[in-house]
């Protein structure tokens, strides 16, 4: 297995790659919560802020704080979405550095999968949230449900037999309603639900599809990098067949969203 898989260094990168999906899942995934206004929100995993600004912006939360271990994205969070209310610091998921029932609420978007302990952050999740609290998060269906991701992944495994290594459906088993459920029921929470968060990604042609895949944030990104400049162009010019010539691209996208309250 190659080492460094996934790189997360710069919040506007990755809101260039990412955040913009992010962003559009956080808004179902908001609505299936249900949070009564007034709630202590932790966001893990919170990367450039982006769903915690969402929370901030739809859910009148009484307090919000976002955690993640890249420094540069909590720079990037704090300079672009600190607000009253809100505040960001690194931190470990696995260690989260606060007293046991700190919170009403604890979530993560889309960064699960990447930590290295998942189970441990859930616990940690839980053990930071009230008794009756909800503990959240959402993932990619990176098998069959992100169309974008899906679409270049495959281009890639036909270019470069290597690919398979670095792509997300391979590496996360987790990313199921059946990994989900049973990662919360490890950590002992009960009244789990799994949902589908359903959206389109759509891009204006082929050129604001290609170019995020350059920034270096994120699986997809820093697996390019790590190619040659042959290999590159050869799996951007497989993508490119693969869609209408100078048409807007759209493609359906799924995560998976799971919940469950602490004892």
């Amino acid at each position: 297995m190659p080492a460094n898989l996934d790189k997360w260094t710069s919040g506007s990168a990755y809101d260039r790659w990412m955040g913009r999906w992010s962003r559009l899942l956080a808004e179902p995934f908001l609505q299936w919560l249900d949070i009564p206004p007034g709630a202590r929100w932790l966001d893990v995993c919170c990367g450039s802020g982006v769903v915690t600004e969402a929370i901030a912006e739809g859910c009148s939360p009484g307090s919000i704080v976002g955690i993640d271990a890249s420094a540069p994205q909590i720079a990037f969070a704090n300079e672009h979405r600190r607000r009253p209310g809100i505040s960001f610091e690194v931190g470990d998921a696995a260690a989260i550095s606060f007293p046991d029932a700190s919170f009403d609420v604890a979530v993560c978007g889309l960064g699960l999968n990447y930590m290295a302990e998942p189970a441990r952050a859930l616990q940690e999740m839980q053990r930071v949230t009230m008794a009756e609290g909800v503990i959240a998060a959402y993932v990619w269906d990176y098998a069959e449900g992100a169309g974008f991701l899906r679409r270049f992944w495959d281009a890639a495994a036909s270019v470069d037999p290597e690919a398979v290594h670095f792509d997300q459906a391979q590496r996360f088993p987790m990313c199921t309603p059946e990994g989900l459920r049973k990662l919360l029921q490890d950590a002992h929470c009960k009244n789990i639900e799994v949902t589908a968060l359903e959206i389109t990604t759509r891009f204006e042609n082929f050129a604001e599809y290609w170019t995020p895949l350059l920034s270096g944030q994120g699986s997809a990104p820093n697996y390019l990098g790590s190619r040659s400049e042959d290999i590159r162009a050869e799996i951007r010019e497989r993508l490119k067949s693969s869609f209408e010539a100078d048409k807007a691209i759209e493609l359906p996208a799924r995560a998976w969203a799971v919940r469950g309250n602490r004892p």
